[in-house]
């Protein structure tokens, strides 16, 4: 069983800052580091903090003072679903970190930044998330222009040119949720709307988000290697079905143009219906269709259940939240943007083995720490074959690339927790075809009002259990708009507030304005002070209940182990 994230011997690196077994533990005394990157230190592939690819909720304290226990642990660190081998369950009831993993460095979540929040005013911060960093007036990308004209300071090879992913996207999406180029042309990414996932990435919490898929050009052409629209709307939706392990309701097709019979039934024929149905053992297959089919006859791409095709990309925006006509809305001003690639194949046979390896590790080497390939100019990239890359905001509010330890602190979620999907999350949680535009949209079109909590396998909705497991609708139980909203003060539920919850997600997940205000002050602190690798996630006053230390295989308190499907 897998714990928590270990290295994989077979990735090396460059990898600073080692910690011993001397250093002494985070005291309240302890004074921060310098927090601004110098043009230096953000092309190094050293780290300052060696675990910070453990995020500061696996430092919670799920035991009140009182003994109550809370579990929010369950949602990454679950039963897996297969091709995901690394079934890490039992994290939930004990911490088993490396060594150098006993000592918290998120120093943010300790500081109290009460007086610097009050110094920002409520006009200030609405107008500075609806300014957008990312794209001008007239539809130039400003972060793609200064990567093409790359400055010194980001150019770690110092090849004048910058050798990592450049922006592409204009977020100006057709009917079917395309990304459409100034020239009319599409750029292949597509937009989708998802339940977002739970804690900290809820928008309630502080950030929201919206994510694009792209597929190789061979899914975006047909078999004479035409670009055709229809062709890639099928292919991605046969792409969800694999993904998802799941049948998929589509548009009305022709079989017959495509040589594929999509819903099994034995015939080509008109269908609506795309038919999961993978069994290699048995002889039953799947298949893509136009150029990607002919690809994929002559093994030149790959097909598995629960697995995207090498060449997929996913660009993910992180927003901060503004406030229109009394309602919180996604803002135009990205805190981040966040992009990966698949660049190798992983069969299952591969990726158990990168499982066991783990699990090796940590036996052999328990001091030793996650190593991972990349650098901040092309990328991380984790042994399952995906490269992670991040633009983060400078002080001036300018997106720039993160330095390695920032891009370090996104790999440990995308390659060791039981809850992704070949390594991703959001895909996975797509709408299914019975909501708006059969989920192909972006939130700027329609937010998530009148969206009805997923239910669970187990009939319950996803959200509301949540909720019943942690009250403030967050790891840290610090969210009292969320606690006050849902629970009484003698901490029973309020069941008006979950019954609105079953039919409605927005009235847990998008924040009351004066809430939203507070969380977007809070980051605009962090952003000012450039402390991005002594953590990210905004708060007013410091954070209690979170270890500053914990002992190798402390146990958590949890008894009853939860499931997140």
């Amino acid at each position: 069983m897998l714990r928590i994230f270990f290295s994989y011997c077979a990735i090396l690196c460059l990898v600073g800052c080692e910690s011993s077994q001397s250093e002494s533990l985070i005291s309240e005394s302890d004074e921060l580091t310098s927090n601004e990157l110098t043009s230096n230190e953000l092309t190094k592939d050293v780290l300052e903090n060696p675990t910070a690819y453990i995020p500061p909720q696996c430092y919670t304290k799920t035991t009140d003072a009182d003994g109550a226990v809370h579990n929010p642990c369950y949602v990454c660190h679950t039963e897996s679903k297969a091709p995901n081998f690394l079934n890490d369950i039992d994290v939930q009831q004990e911490l088993v970190f490396p060594e150098p993993g006993v000592i918290n460095r998120w120093h943010n979540m300790f500081k109290d930044n009460s007086e610097k929040v009050e110094e920002i005013t409520d006009d200030f911060i609405l107008n500075y998330v609806r300014q957008d960093n990312y794209k001008t007036n007239n539809g130039r990308l400003i972060l793609a222009d200064a990567l093409n004209e790359v400055p010194a300071e980001w150019d770690r090879n110092k090849n004048g040119e910058w050798d990592g992913f450049i922006p592409d996207s204009y977020y100006n999406f057709n009917e079917k949720g395309f990304d459409t180029a100034p020239d009319g042309n599409l750029t292949g990414w597509r937009v989708f709307a998802y339940y977002p996932f739970l804690g900290t990435f809820m928008p309630v919490n502080g950030s929201t988000d919206d994510v694009m898929i792209r597929l190789p050009e061979a899914f975006r052409k047909d078999e004479q290697g035409l670009f055709n629209q229809d062709v890639y709307e099928l292919n991605l939706s046969i792409i969800e079905s694999l993904l998802k392990q799941k049948d998929i309701v589509i548009s009305e097709v022709d079989e017959t143009l495509y040589s594929v019979d999509l819903n099994k039934d034995g015939k080509l024929s008109r269908t609506n219906t795309i038919r999961f149905s993978w069994s290699p053992n048995d002889n039953v297959f799947m298949s893509y269709v136009g150029l990607a089919k002919t690809k994929l006859e002559k093994d030149d791409v790959k097909l598995a259940a629960g697995l995207f095709p090498v060449g997929t990309e996913f660009l993910h925006s992180v927003r901060y939240i503004d406030a229109q006509n009394g309602k919180t809305v996604m803002a135009s001003r990205m805190k981040e943007l966040r992009y990966a690639r698949k660049d190798n194949w992983r069969n299952y046979y591969q990726l158990e083995r990168i499982a066991t390896q783990e699990v090796k590790e940590r036996h052999d080497f328990p001091d030793r720490t996650k190593q991972v390939l990349g650098n901040m100019e092309v990328g991380l990239t984790v042994p399952q074959g995906w490269t992670y890359q991040g633009f983060i905001e400078d002080k001036q509010g300018d997106l720039r690339p993160q330095s390695y330890e920032e891009s370090y602190f996104c790999v440990g979620c995308h390659s060791g927790t039981g809850a992704t999907a070949d390594t991703t999350f959001s895909f996975s949680r797509k709408f299914d075809s019975n909501n708006f535009k059969q989920g192909w949209y972006s939130w700027l079109e329609k937010d998530l009002s009148g969206i009805s909590d997923p239910l669970r396998n187990d009939g319950i909705g996803e959200y509301g259990y949540y909720l019943t497991h942690n009250p403030s609708g967050n790891e840290y139980r610090n969210n009292d708009a969320v606690k006050t909203k849902f629970y009484y003060n003698n901490g029973e539920k309020n069941t008006a507030a979950f019954k609105a919850l079953e039919a409605d997600i927005s009235t847990l997940l998008m924040p009351e304005v004066k809430h939203a205000l507070l969380m977007n002050k809070a980051y605009k602190v962090i952003v000012n002070e450039q402390s991005y690798r002594h953590g990210r996630d905004g708060h007013v006053k410091k954070i209690d209940n979170i270890h500053k230390n914990v002992e190798l295989g402390q146990d958590t308190g949890i008894v009853n182990v939860l499931n997140f499907h």
